[in-house]
């Protein structure tokens, strides 16, 4: 019997909803537990979730007796546990493209807007709310923007990288779906937009997506 697998996720998050997507991508079923990252000040911070991740962070993958943290580095786990549905293209310098593409946002755009971050700059800044969408719209902005430019320069095929979706699509959309919560105009994007479409088209991304979450508000 294959071991189960367990995600630690929230509705929101957009690193769980990377991995959300790749499970469902790789017709994988798992296990959802909430981890409400405001009530209560967090659950995140919790004695037994730090235990299993000392980041206090989502997602948390269990597979089996392995705990396995950060969201890409799970996608590429489940590439390589489970090679069917692979979530990275063929030839090296395709992989190194998609990597590259979805370390773009994973690195470079999501860490700057994500809660911990917009938090730090409200209490511990003293940001006010104007300042801290200003500080939002220009990373997003931004990273966008060279995401489109290399799409322009490298891109053939319905989604990031060729004909299938993949880890640098499971980094785009969760991207995108933030930043419509800022009002933060999409339409310098034909390419992204043209490929958020194709992913919209898919059950996976379909389940996979915030208002669908069990632990979603009403």
């Amino acid at each position: 019997m294959a071991a189960a697998l367990t995600l630690y996720t929230y509705w929101r998050s957009s690193a769980a909803y990377r991995v959300r997507i790749a499970l469902h991508l790789k017709g994988l079923a798992f296990d959802s537990v909430p981890v409400h990252l405001v009530q209560g000040g967090g659950e995140q911070h919790a004695p037994d979730y730090v235990a299993r991740n000392p980041q206090h962070l989502v997602p948390t993958l269990l597979h089996g007796k392995a705990t396995l943290v950060q969201s890409l580095a799970i996608i590429e786990y489940l590439d390589e546990v489970f090679p069917d549905a692979p979530l990275l293209p063929t030839g090296a310098l395709a992989r190194q493209r998609a990597r590259a593409l979805a370390q773009l946002v994973a690195c470079d755009v999501h860490p700057l807007g994500n809660l911990r971050v917009l938090q730090y700059l409200e209490h511990d800044l003293g940001l006010p709310s104007e300042a801290r969408m200003r500080w939002i719209t220009r990373w997003v902005r931004d990273g966008l923007a060279a995401y489109e430019a290399l799409l322009a320069r490298d891109a053939a095929g319905d989604f990031s990288i060729g004909d299938a979706p993949g880890i640098a699509d499971c980094a785009l959309i969760p991207q995108l779906y933030n930043a419509r919560r800022f009002s933060i105009d999409l339409s310098p994007y034909p390419r992204i937009q043209r490929i958020e479409a194709a992913c919209a088209a898919l059950p996976a991304f379909v389940a996979a997506a915030p208002g669908q979450q069990a632990d979603a508000p009403d």
